[in-house]
């Protein structure tokens, strides 16, 4: 009796002390980039079926992961992307920290100087043609400053899909963000909130720089898509996550996701606070 007794006790003190450790508004973090490899992640580069990293233009090196073009003779039009391929996202925050080094790669678009982005919402990246140059997605796009001159950076560009604003549909491909310009190899954190097809807000040093939402496919700017794939008008909510490749050596030291969809039953082992979208399935 004595035995069962310690049992019982034992296997309480293991579930409170379970319930204990989670505390309800500490921000768990998932690292998508593990800083060793890119196990999970999946490379698509123009002309290239997915999975074949041409010129090694993506690689870990000393802990950070790198757009790479030293094997390259020219760029020759391979616009790449690095999808992370273990799960889609809806209800997140995705942030990156990174920074622009060395010279872009001859016969990079002029656009493409000091440019990359951080892609949301993509199509799967073996849904892509073999030619296709970007996913349907939503960009938030990255840039760097030049000697001089005003360059924001963390603005939003629409490749095969629309946004709105203010009620309106924007009428451009990208729209400019309210962000500092950022200059040389300087390190640079964003963060961006995304809430299914409803609402995005791009973020940096805690202050909102760009706002819109009511995501949805359509439009241009990504040639020799699949048309089965890229159906015009439909929401879109949920998707991949994934890195560019525009011609300009980058580099990522983080790139992490927090959840915000998930158990919003008190009392639950695994209830955040401050999750925003209801999902009790995953309630432990």
């Amino acid at each position: 009796m004595l035995t069962n007794f310690v049992r019982a006790a034992a296997v309480l003190l293991l579930a409170a002390g379970a319930f204990a450790q989670n505390d309800p508004d500490r921000k768990e973090w998932i690292q998508l980039f593990n800083g060793r490899n890119l196990d999970g992640w999946v490379p698509k580069i123009t002309g290239f079926a997915p999975g074949e990293n041409y010129g090694r233009t993506f690689r870990v090196e000393n802990g950070v992961l790198k757009i790479s073009y030293d094997q390259y003779t020219e760029f020759g039009g391979r616009f790449g992307h690095l999808f992370y391929r273990e799960r889609k996202f809806s209800h997140y925050i995705v942030a990156v920290e990174y920074r622009f080094t060395g010279e872009q790669v001859k016969g990079g678009p002029g656009w493409g100087l000091r440019n990359n982005g951080v892609m949301l919402h993509c199509q799967a990246p073996e849904t892509m043609r073999r030619e296709q140059d970007f996913p349907v997605s939503i960009e938030a796009q990255l840039l760097g400053g030049g000697p001089t001159g005003e360059r924001s950076t963390a603005n939003v560009c629409t490749p095969g899909t629309e946004i709105f604003r203010n009620g309106e549909m924007a009428k451009t491909h990208c729209v400019s963000s309210s962000s500092a310009t950022y200059r040389g190899d300087e390190w640079v954190r964003v963060e961006i909130e995304v809430l299914g097809s409803e609402r995005v807000r791009h973020m940096i040093d805690g202050r909102t720089v760009l706002e819109y939402g009511n995501l949805q496919v359509g439009g241009g700017a990504v040639n020799h898509f699949d048309p089965e794939v890229k159906k015009d008008g439909a929401p879109l909510g949920e998707g991949y996550i994934a890195l560019q490749a525009e011609s300009h050596p980058t580099e990522f030291r983080k790139v992490e996701v927090l959840e915000l969809s998930g158990c919003m039953k008190p009392g639950a082992a695994n209830y955040k606070r401050y999750y925003v979208h209801r999902d009790d399935s995953r309630c432990r």
